[in-house]
C-alpha cells in the first residue's frame, strides 16, 4: 500500500476520533443546558390543553405511543389525546389539518423526518405550537432542538412543560428537473410526476449533489437495521463521482461559479452521529446557511474533509486556502443553484429527483416548536 493511502489512513481515523470526542462534548453540554433550562424556568401544563399526536405506525415502538401518551397526558390532568395515523399516501399534512380542525392545542409529530415535515407544513402560520416525538432514522429537527432522543417520557416532558419557541423554515423548489428516468439505481425516488410549482419544506438541511445522492440510494431495510449508518454505506459508492459545475446567487449577488460535490442550504447542522456541518447555523436567525463542500485527490481529499468536519464541530477552523477537501460558508435569504449536468435533490433527508435548478428561501420565524 503506497504511503499516500496509509496517509489518508490515518487521517480518517484521526478525523473519526475527534468527532468521537466532539460528540461526547455536545451530548454532556446538551444534558446539563436541558437540565439548567428546567431548574431556571419551571413551567405547569395547563389543564384545558388539547394534545393530538400525528402517528406514523411503520416505526418501531409506534405501537407502544399511545398508551404511553395517554398515561402521561392523564398524569399531567389533561384531556384524552387526539390520535391521527400516517398513510403512504398523506404522511402527516392532512392529519395535522384534521387535529387542527378538532380543536388541538399542539399537534406532536411521532415518526422521521419525513413525518415531521409533513406536519410541520401544516402547523406553518398557524400559531399553535409542534411538539416532536422522534422515533425515526435521523431525527434532524430533534437533535438540533436538544430534544430527548431515547426517552418517550422525557420528551413527553419537554412537549408539555418546555418552552415554545419561533424557528424559521426553508422552502425549496425545483425550478428544473433533469430529464432522467427514474431506475432501480434509484430505488428511493419519489414516484410521483416532477412538479416545478410545488415548495417543498425543510427544517434542517436541504442538499444538491452527494449528499442528496447518499440519501436517494441509502437501502430501506440497512436503515431500519443499523439506522443513520446506511447513508454513510451509500455514499462510499459515490466517493468517485465526477465533481458538479454550479452557479450560484445568492439574494441580490451576481451569479457565481463553483466546483463542488455538494451544495447545502441549511436551517441547522446537526447531523446523527453528532457531526456538526453548519457550525454557524442557528434555527432562528432568519436567514440560511449555504455550504459549498469540495472534495479533491481521492483518499486524501476525503480524509481532510472528514477531519476538517469533525474539526469544526468542536470549534476548530482551518482557514487554509489550498485544501484537497474544504467546505466554504456564507449566508443569504435566498439561494438560486444550477447544475447544467442535473444532481440529486433532497430535503431533510426526503429525495425529490434529480434537478438541474432549485430555487431556496426562507421564511423566518414561521413554526412554533415545542423546545427545553
Amino acid at each position: 500500500m503506497e504511503w499516500q493511502a496509509w496517509l489518508g489512513i490515518v487521517a480518517i481515523g484521526i478525523g473519526v476520533l475527534v468527532l468521537a470526542v466532539a460528540v461526547g462534548a455536545w451530548s454532556l453540554q446538551a444534558r446539563m443546558r436541558r437540565r439548567d433550562g428546567r431548574r431556571a424556568v419551571p413551567q405547569s401544563v395547563q389543564a384545558a390543553l388539547r394534545v393530538a399526536v400525528v402517528v406514523n405506525p411503520s416505526k418501531l415502538h409506534a405501537g407502544a405511543l399511545p398508551g404511553l401518551v395517554r398515561a402521561h397526558c392523564e398524569a399531567h390532568g389533561l384531556p384524552e389525546p387526539l390520535w391521527y395515523e400516517t398513510t403512504i399516501e398523506d404522511p402527516g399534512k392532512g392529519q395535522a389539518r384534521r387535529a387542527l380542525a378538532d380543536g388541538a392545542d399542539i399537534v406532536i409529530a411521532a415518526g422521521g423526518d419525513g413525518t415531521v415535515r409533513a406536519v410541520a407544513e401544516s402547523m406553518v402560520g398557524t400559531g399553535k405550537p409542534m411538539g416532536v416525538l422522534p422515533v425515526g432514522t435521523g431525527n434532524l429537527l430533534a437533535r438540533n432542538l436538544e430534544l430527548p432522543l431515547t426517552g418517550v417520557g422525557e420528551a413527553l416532558d419537554v412537549i408539555l412543560n418546555g418552552r415554545t419557541r419561533a424557528i424559521d423554515v426553508g422552502w425549496l423548489r425545483v425550478v428544473q428537473f433533469a430529464e432522467t428516468p427514474r431506475n432501480d439505481e434509484h430505488p428511493n425516488q419519489p414516484d410521483h410526476e416532477p412538479d416545478t410549482e410545488r415548495e417543498h419544506i425543510f427544517l434542517v438541511i436541504a442538499g444538491l449533489g452527494f449528499d442528496a445522492a447518499m440519501v436517494a440510494t441509502a437501502d430501506s431495510n440497512l436503515k431500519k437495521k443499523v439506522g443513520w449508518v446506511a447513508y454513510f454505506v451509500a455514499g462510499l459508492s459515490h466517493m468517485q463521482a465526477r465533481r458538479m459545475r454550479a452557479t450560484l446567487q445568492l439574494d441580490d449577488h451576481p451569479p457565481v461559479e463553483a466546483r463542488a460535490r455538494s451544495i447545502m442550504v441549511g436551517n441547522c447542522g446537526m447531523l446523527p452521529g453528532g457531526v456538526t456541518l453548519l457550525p454557524d447555523a442557528v434555527l432562528d436567525d432568519g436567514v440560511l446557511d449555504v455550504a459549498a463542500v469540495d472534495v479533491r485527490g481521492g483518499v486524501l481529499g476525503w480524509a481532510q474533509l472528514t477531519l476538517e468536519i469533525a474539526m469544526q464541530g468542536v470549534g476548530v477552523r482551518n482557514e487554509l486556502p489550498e485544501k484537497l477537501g474544504r467546505i466554504d460558508h456564507t449566508k443569504a435569504r435566498r439561494a438560486r443553484i444550477r447544475v447544467p449536468a442535473g444532481e440529486e435533490a433532497q430535503v431533510d433527508g426526503d429525495p425529490l429527483g434529480r434537478a438541474v435548478e432549485i430555487d431556496v428561501r426562507v421564511e423566518p420565524g414561521a413554526l412554533l416548536v415545542r423546545a427545553p
